[in-house]
């Protein structure tokens, strides 16, 4: 991997997280005060799960390029 992939990597990360507070911020206000309130568990279950998907994700986009 070069560090101008990595760099792409962020720069879309973070157009994919402005978009839902760009397009409608009283609905991304609401879902940040929502997850503000979960406990402890409830967060790790979630951070896992969407680590665990990224994963998934890059480890079928690095097979399909072989």
């Amino acid at each position: 991997m070069r560090w101008q992939d990595l760099i792409i990597a962020v720069g879309l990360l973070f157009v994919f997280e402005g978009i839902f507070p760009f397009l409608s911020p009283e609905k991304w206000r609401n879902f940040v005060r929502q997850v503000a309130i979960q406990n402890d568990k409830n967060l790790r279950i979630m951070g896992l799960i969407f680590m665990i998907l990224g994963v998934v994700i890059i480890t079928l986009m690095h097979l399909t390029i072989k």
